[in-house]
């Protein structure tokens, strides 16, 4: 007996199994000092960043970024197995007994060769448990390998349906407010008499998209590392975009209320401010104005030219003021962590939305077949 080798092998699992139940199964976040979890994305995201610095083209930047959402949880995966068959080895070489059929000496890398057997239940049988607690030890090794199987068939589908779903809405945002999409844009492209119906549906889905991404990244933590399939589109820049839209409304756009606004920006505003406390994010009193008066009047002025007036008084700049201050400071943060550029108020000139583009483009404008006429251009 080596209680002391028994009890780190036990702490072990119990660790491993407290934060895989905390990743998997429980629906929240949990505030601890150390999670194994939480250890494993803070020492692998940062340099995975660090090196995504190096990359001078912005696609292939994005492209190595994405890689880590999905790679990661197969190494978290993996880091709980092996943390499982260490800490069975452990217990195994402080309590069993055990008969290798060759004849050879039992040693801690023998049992650990066993643990990871028995864990995936492959059962040579070269090595054999000879006393109650060793036979014991594997029973249960055995079932948690089952376990493990169980959870990892369970666990990606659960994470891509959830990413899935957050990316439609994303995708379905493109041809309303651009790419990246901006607040000028999606009250733009309404025309000079939105319909206030129109505008609170959508105003509405988008609350509902809210809650559910607090929902399921609280719940998967991992999604906040899962990147859009176009460079220019990330669930971050959505985020910020609505509530960039729902603010204006709020501080003032004549003949439009702001009752559907409030609760759009309520809700989005709470996920901003969860998910920024589960990647750690820190207030930077040096970031950057993301609307300076010259771009609030240039804003103001691209609105007005489509028939919205926004309202300008003391009052409604004040309020705008306030209302950017309950969010931005979150946005920023965490769009400095997860690398991710976050979409301006409104565009320096004119962009192409993504389901505007194509590789075939310039072929088809050099012969003459992609020319537009001039009421198309304006009507996107």
């Amino acid at each position: 007996m080596h209680p002391f080798i028994s009890i780190v092998g036990f702490l072990i699992i119990l660790l491993i199994l407290l934060d895989a139940f905390e990743t998997v199964v429980l629906p929240r976040r949990v505030v601890r000092h150390f999670r194994p979890s939480v250890w494993f994305y803070r020492n692998t995201w940062r340099p995975w960043a660090r090196a995504s610095s190096r990359i001078a083209s912005p696609s292939r930047r994005e492209s190595f970024l994405g890689y880590f959402g999905p790679l990661s949880l197969l190494l978290l995966l993996g880091m709980w197995a092996a943390g499982l068959i260490f800490g069975f080895a452990l217990l195994q070489f402080a309590t069993g007994e055990h008969l290798q059929l060759s004849g050879e000496r039992i040693t801690f890398g023998r049992l650990l060769y066993h643990s990871g057997e028995t864990f995936f239940t492959l059962g040579y049988g070269d090595i054999i448990p000879v006393s109650p607690v060793s036979r014991l030890l594997a029973v249960l090794e055995a079932g948690m390998g089952f376990g493990f199987l169980g959870t990892v068939i369970g666990y990606l589908p659960t994470i891509y349906a959830a990413f899935s779903r957050r990316e439609i809405a994303i995708s379905l945002l493109d041809a309303r407010a651009g790419s990246p999409p901006t607040v000028a844009e999606l009250l733009g492209r309404f025309g000079a008499k939105p319909s206030q119906l129109t505008l609170d549906a959508i105003l509405r889905q988008w609350e509902r998209w809210a809650a559910e991404v607090l929902e399921s990244h609280l719940s998967y933590p991992v999604l906040l590392f899962y990147r859009s399939q176009h460079n220019n589109q990330s669930w971050l820049g959505a985020l910020t975009a609505i509530l960039d839209t729902s603010s204006l409304l709020i501080a003032g756009v004549d003949g439009m209320t702001a009752e559907q606004a409030k609760i759009t920006f309520a809700m989005a505003r709470h996920a901003v401010v969860d998910l920024a406390q589960t990647v750690r994010a820190t207030y930077n009193p040096h970031a950057p104005n993301r609307l300076p008066d010259e771009e609030f009047r240039r804003l103001q002025q691209s609105l007005a030219e489509r028939g919205l007036q926004l309202r300008d008084n003391p009052e409604a700049h004040a309020k705008l003021s306030y209302l950017r201050s309950l969010y931005e400071p979150y946005v920023v943060a965490m769009a400095r962590n997860l690398v991710i550029v976050l979409p301006p108020w409104i565009h320096l000139e004119k962009r192409r939305d993504n389901w505007q583009a194509g590789p075939w483009d310039r072929i088809i404008q050099a012969r003459g077949l992609g020319e537009r006429p001039q009421q198309v251009d304006e009507h996107f």
